[in-house]
């Protein structure tokens, strides 16, 4: 083969549906593989911890459903990784059941369906540990220790391109993979066809998050990459959008620590030498990329646990003598709340937006908030009982908060709701750590099945 060819419509399958104008572009250039990641980091601890999905399910349906048809009408490959938002065995279980179901609604014919499962029991880390192995912090986080493991609600480890080879070297028509690398599942295909791994990572890395490597800007939209021996090239399929050496190579650093490097199971990728040379107005060339492998297999592993229940609130000010003086209404309501419920066992946070609610303290205008501001209230408690009626307090004190040079009677914070609201329980990132193994299928199961 000589090159191979594989198209992503989507950066998180799920997150908001897929376009299918340039969607079918991309079909009729007749790709090798189509596949999508559907999970991150970006969401927050919530999901992997409550093990639910940030992503309705008819969205999820239908970017499969685009997906599964087009793949079975061309007779290639459907891959998926980090189902469901955060690769959990429930997520996976639902994305085929999904698959199935869209098979017989379809009536297609039969075809084999690969998954595995990431989920990591803690009892396995818990030994480990006791065996004297050092579960290490990654980002500023501690090693990990058995009080912080107990902590924890659910932990999943972060697969290479492993699984993804073995599915696949097995014969599966669709894979449906648990939390994974973003760029894994599409550097496992180029990899399954013999591409050298230093494009074949590449290649996954700019395919990762789809249109978010081409310009203008436009969210769900499908571009391809194509691999060979020699290069990497990616093609957005919108036809207002391009793939730019400016826009491929500013994605190459998105989310990235260092810029030049990315981690995986098995290795890193390295850009330092990258060159990227502009082919045509909507295709860029990428050549130079190298991977390392490592000399020891880690895995990382992503945890969460939950901190209580929760329940929010909020108020808008426009009084320029309140709004001066914000700090000290928010002070006035904090005390409150501590003369009711003490000094711990909860937490109260208070997010100023038209001030600092974005970026808080590295808010560079901090001191000039705007002419109107709104506050959120969050209460974190044991109990839904005590959230909202933490949450209450904190909220509804404000409006009696009294500053020195204020003489009416009125408050001066306003609500556009008279009730606090419950949101999803409070969870925090637990486990942002590798895990030393000899072999990484210690923690993750492949299944292979007919539909």
């Amino acid at each position: 083969m000589r090159s191979l060819k594989i198209i992503c419509p989507n950066g998180h399958l799920g997150f908001a549906p897929l376009r299918t104008e340039s969607f079918q572009a991309g079909v009729r250039a007749q790709p090798d593989y189509i596949a999508a990641d559907s999970g991150s980091d970006d969401v927050g601890p919530v999901p992997l911890g409550s093990d639910t999905s940030t992503s309705p399910e008819a969205w999820q349906r239908h970017d499969l459903e685009q997906m599964l048809l087009a793949a079975r009408a061309q007779q290639v490959p459907l891959i998926i990784g980090s189902a469901g938002d955060t690769g959990s065995n429930s997520r996976v279980d639902r994305f085929v059941r999904i698959i199935r179901e869209l098979a017989q609604e379809h009536g297609l014919a039969p075809f084999k369906i690969g998954y595995f499962y990431s989920e990591v029991d803690p009892e396995f880390v818990r030994r480990k540990l006791r065996a004297g192995v050092t579960v290490a912090g990654l980002d500023g986080y501690a090693d990990l220790t058995e009080a912080e493991l107990d902590a924890t609600q659910r932990i999943v480890a972060v697969a290479g391109t492993q699984p993804y080879l073995k599915l696949l070297q097995a014969g599966a028509d669709v894979i449906i993979g648990g939390r994974s690398s973003d760029a894994a599942l599409f550097a496992a295909a180029a990899l399954h066809h013999g591409f050298p791994a230093d494009q074949a990572y590449y290649l996954g890395k700019v395919l990762e998050c789809a249109s978010f490597c081409a310009e203008p800007y436009g969210g769900k939209e499908t571009v391809m990459g194509e691999i060979s021996h020699e290069d990497v090239r990616v093609t957005a399929m919108h036809p207002d959008q391009r793939c730019t050496i400016a826009s491929v190579a500013g994605h190459a650093m998105y989310e990235r620590s260092n810029p030049y490097e990315e981690f995986f199971a098995g290795g890193k990728l390295d850009m330092r030498e990258c060159h990227y040379e502009q082919l045509d107005e909507r295709t860029t060339r990428i050549t130079g990329s190298r991977f390392i492998p490592s000399e020891h297999l880690s895995v990382k592993l992503e945890g969460s646990g939950k901190v209580g229940e929760r329940y929010i609130g909020l108020c808008g000010v426009r009084d320029p003598y309140t709004i001066a003086n914000i700090d000290r209404v928010i002070a006035w309501a904090r005390d409150k709340v501590r003369e009711r419920f003490g000094d711990s066992g909860y937490e109260l946070h208070y997010k100023v937006y038209g001030r600092d609610g974005v970026m808080g303290e590295l808010e560079p205008l901090r001191d000039r908030p705007a002419h109107e501001l709104c506050i959120m209230v969050q209460g974190v408690a044991p109990t839904a009982e005590m959230a909202e009626e933490l949450t209450l307090t904190g909220l509804r004190q404000m409006f009696y908060a009294r500053l020195p040079d204020v003489k009416g009677t009125a408050g001066s914070v306003s609500f556009p709701l008279d009730e606090v609201v419950r949101a999803s329980a409070a969870y925090r990132w637990t486990l942002n750590h590798t895990i030393p193994v000899e072999d990484i299928f210690e923690l993750i199961q492949t299944h292979l099945i007919q539909a």
